[in-house]
């Protein structure tokens, strides 16, 4: 590298020696005058070497830059600045001039001193600790990004003096450019040079350079190709992840991309095969992407396939207006401004594109171990393992279970267990995806883009999608077709739209004038969350909580149900290949006590969603309040009631009734525990749905003639046997099924019971499952069924039919539940919120309360009467006036929905 050294003294002379050691090219050395006739050791060297010196005695005057003195720096063509001791000003014209910036040495761990004198009040305050920091410069000098820092203990005695030759001087020459260091220590030089590269090494005869740095699990096997680094402890490996480096502590560290003298980049994990890949032969229409080119270069009169874009003058900001170029021209051809570093010749760059355009881009491909299966008219292909950091992977130990399909009994295939160093990696990778990786600085509307690309996969794969929920819940494929299925997308798609419209508000406060306070809000995702499904809608369970939580910015770790793991495993495939980034979705198939509970207790998990039973639910609420205070959804069992009034439509509330407890083969959280019919109907009620009862076909989930398919699993089975076995011990008339039906499978009658007392089990606990639970009311005692009804802990949903609708109104106001149904029942929306309270938990899924639930509001309060006053850096808008309800102002919701009629808007960009 072409390197400028800015600096004196003889900490700057050992600094110089060794970057010409490490095989730099010094184009200039900058320092102060020769003082008494003796020059500067810095220059003493460098003169001695036949480097050109520069001495003088000031970069500018007057506050502005003595363009003499900057002419003849740029003249050297320096593409890094090391300033390793300085005690002149340099000019950020200066400082920024280099392609690569400028590194400072700074003889204080900052920010904690600062300026000349740093050392001197590292004694002066008696701290313990005292050390230096190397940084990139920025127009503080010494606020930039820090590259690296090295502590030592500062002695009872230390002077100045001492401390700067025991440590300062010889550990800083050496932490300037030593590469011989821990993972830990060269990851943060490469992250902390990310944007401009600046660690580099010799690799095959050319120097190559390093970017896209993360630390690496050491207890994760490294399998690849290797490749020979000088001064490297050990060689790189070369892995479909990218390239593995070993610090000399034995640990290691992942760079995603590389960086040649020539200016190309390619991915890490191409190294062996860069250059490889066969030309697309373009179109006319294809071709065109040349005028891009063109107008940005203007200084070339042709492009030719060997331009490069660089050496042909292009800067950063021309970057920035190539990728901007080519989303206009095809939208659909979505690149970063990594794509431009890694394709620098025009030949490379169009053939990039198209290949995009084409959806032949020679991205990673997914590597799936496939389960498949030729069942329901077609092939299924199933993902097994676990999805971590954007990859299948076995679980710790290889460990597995099998999944059974309850339609038979048999198993499906062998699933990976999670284990806690699972759950480990899933939320680093996670946490990594948020705070380092492009989601998190993904703009919202783009983000939108992915998760719709991602609702029209899972569209595409309807079929499979329904296929693999009927064999592995047992769910009816037509139910799991519209609903299960069905639902999934359209929540996702929902959400996609929500992604550019999650903001905040402004806040008028009483000291805001004359003060001139500016209050507001943002709406922030929280980082990684937690979300752990039940197995009776594992797919839709998995859209209604994690759609939102994307939405919102975040990044999910879910847990599926044990039992029912197929599905979310299947749309962890679908989500990579939508092109969501590494570690955004992680799905980890396992045991609640073993994976629900380090999730539960995981430090850097900030949000956990919940779906399940209410005892679960309390020890997982406990657990997050305990671990570090994370925020909760609770989404808990019920026991629904259904009030049936004589003056209904009956054959309407018999339909519904029916769905309202067999739906989902009664595996439904909002199912009719029990309903409540006034005695008048009573029998009649009962005679007619027993008859429908009998009309219900049991048999394969697969046929699509069936109503009735198995229940999910042996142990919950077992469970509905024992439940009626209880209601028919408490004297409850049995009137028709409580048993389990003799044939292969989990498969349970559609039970009725009537006769049921308010202090009996079965009218107290839920079931779960399909058993109808029938109990009498007085004619004309409203407030006593109401009284009965809400004489449950739960409070997940309730519903009355009748043609009154004053006694609709009437009810649905004092039953105490999150939802009402008046006249229906199991009606659900992506757009209607959906939650309940008491022991049936909090917070809502579906609708705009549910991203809600995956952000974070953060206040600002903003007091800066210049601010305002100048107004500096902040544009109005046209002032937009509302003149009547009818007329509102295009595009501000406020005005859409009439409320500011005759109001004026202000839009302040800043």
């Amino acid at each position: 590298m072409r390197i400028a050294v800015i600096g004196q003294s003889l900490f700057g002379q050992e600094v110089y020696k060794e970057l010409r050691k490490d095989g730099h090219t010094i184009v200039g050395v900058f320092t102060i005058p020769d003082k008494d006739g003796k020059a500067d050791p810095l220059a003493t060297e460098a003169e001695k070497d036949g480097v050109p010196v520069f001495k003088f005695p000031r970069w500018r005057l007057k506050g502005q830059a003595i363009q003499e003195v900057v002419t003849q720096y740029k003249a050297t063509g320096a593409e890094l600045n090391v300033l390793p001791f300085c005690s002149q000003f340099i000019p950020m014209e200066v400082i920024d001039h280099p392609r690569h910036g400028s590194i400072i040495y700074h003889p204080s761990l900052l920010p904690r001193h600062r300026g000349a004198s740093a050392i001197n009040w590292t004694l002066i305050h008696g701290d313990k600790k005292g050390g230096f920091t190397v940084f990139w410069a920025d127009d503080g000098l010494d606020t930039g990004p820090i590259l690296l820092q090295r502590e030592c203990d500062v002695e009872p005695n230390d002077t100045v003096n001492t401390i700067y030759k025991r440590f300062l001087f010889p550990e800083g020459v050496k932490g300037t450019i030593d590469w011989n260091q821990s993972a830990e220590a060269l990851h943060n030089w490469i992250r902390g040079n990310d944007k401009v590269p600046g660690a580099w090494a010799e690799v095959d005869g050319q120097k190559v350079t390093f970017y896209g740095s993360s630390l690496v699990d050491n207890g994760t096997a490294v399998n690849g190709q290797p490749l020979e680094i000088p001064g490297a402890s050990q060689p790189g490996i070369v892995t479909k992840s990218g390239l593995v480096l070993f610090g000399n502590d034995g640990k290691t560290l992942l760079v995603k991309n590389l960086q040649f003298e020539d200016g190309k980049m390619i991915a890490a994990a191409q190294y062996f095969r860069s250059g490889s890949s066969a030309a697309v032969e373009l179109t006319e229409e294809e071709k065109t992407f040349a005028a891009v080119w063109q107008s940005i270069l203007s200084n070339v009169s042709q492009i030719e396939d060997s331009t490069d874009f660089f050496k042909s003058g292009a800067a950063s900001m021309d970057v920035v207006r190539l990728v901007e170029e080519v989303k206009l021209r095809a939208s659909s051809c979505q690149l970063q401004n990594e794509d431009v570093y890694m394709n620098t010749t025009f030949q490379d760059f169009i053939q990039m594109c198209v290949r995009k355009l084409r959806g032949e881009d020679d991205e990673e491909e997914l590597v799936v171990d496939y389960v498949e299966k030729n069942i329901n008219n077609m092939t299924i292909k199933m993902p097994h393992q676990l999805f971590i950091n954007g990859e299948f992977v076995d679980a710790e130990g290889g460990k597995t279970y099998k999944t059974i399909n309850p339609t038979d009994g048999t198993a499906i295939c062998d699933v990976s267990l999670a284990q806690i160093s699972d759950v480990d990696r899933a939320v680093a990778a996670a946490k990594e995806a948020f705070e380092e990786g492009e989601w998190g600085k993904m703009n919202p509307r783009d983000r939108g883009r992915l998760i719709y690309r991602l609702a029209d996969l899972m569209e595409e794969h309807q079929e499979e999608l329904a296929t693999i929920e009927a064999i592995d819940s047992g769910a009816v494929y037509t139910l799991a077709l519209k609903t299960h299925v069905g639902m999934s997308i359209q929540t996702f798609r929902y959400f996609a739209g929500w992604c550019d419209k999650i903001q905040g508000s402004t806040i008028p406060i009483n000291q805001a004038r004359p003060n001139r306070n500016l209050t507001f809000t943002k709406k922030e995702p929280m980082g990684v969350c937690a979300i752990v499904i039940p197995w009776n809608y594992p797919l839709m369970m998995l859209a209604w909580k994690t759609a939102a939580c994307l939405a919102a910015g975040n990044t999910v770790v879910l847990k599926p149900a044990q039992v029912t793991p197929l599905t979310a495993l299947k749309f962890a495939e679908l989500a990579a290949r939508a092109g969501l980034p590494k570690g955004v979705i992680n799905i980890l198939p396992g045991s609640g006590a073993l994976v629900g509970q380090r999730l539960s207790d995981h430090p850097d998990v900030r949000k956990l969603g919940f779906t399940g039973s209410t005892e679960i639910g309390k020890h997982i609420m406990k657990s997050c309040a305990v671990s570090n205070v994370k925020k909760v959804s609770l989404e808990l069992g019920g026991k629904s009631p259904l009030i049936i009034f004589s003056d209904c439509e009956m054959d309407k509330a018999v339909r519904m009734g029916m769905s309202s407890v067999f739906f989902n083969k009664g595996e439904n959280c909002i199912a009719a525990g029990r309903l409540f019919v006034e005695d008048s109907i009573h029998d009649l009620f009962v005679q007619k749905v027993v008859e429908e009862v009998k009309k219900m076909k049991i048999g394969d989930p697969l046929d699509r003639s069936t109503d009735h398919g198995p229940q999910n699993h042996k142990a919950h089975l077992d469970k509905l046997v024992e439940y009626c076995q209880t209601g028919v011990k408490e004297g409850a008339t049995l009137v028709c099924g409580g048993r389990q039906v003799q044939r292969p499978g989990f498969f349970f009658e559609p039970t009725v019971f009537t006769d049921v007392q308010d202090h009996m089990y079965i009218a107290k606990e839920e079931s779960f499952g399909p058993v109808m639970i029938i109990s009498k009311f007085k004619s004309g005692e409203v407030d006593d069924v109401l009284r009965r009804a809400n004489a449950t802990e739960y409070g997940l949903a309730s519903g009355v039919f009748t043609r009154d609708i004053s006694k609709a109104l009437y009810v649905s106001e004092r039953l105490n539940a999150g939802t009402v149904f008046v006249n229906t029942y199991n009606k659900t929306d992506v757009a209607a919120p959906f939650g309940g309270f008491k022991q049936s938990g909090f917070g809502k899924d579906l609708g705009k309360a549910n991203y809600c639930f995956y952000c974070v509001d953060v206040l600002f309060h903003v007091k800066k009467h210049k601010f305002f006053k100048k107004r500096k850096n902040i544009y109005y808008s046209t002032y937009v006036k509302t003149f009547s309800h009818t007329t509102p102002a295009v595009g501000t919701k406020s005005c859409l929905e009439g409320k500011w009629a005759g109001s004026y808007i202000a839009l302040f960009t800043m």
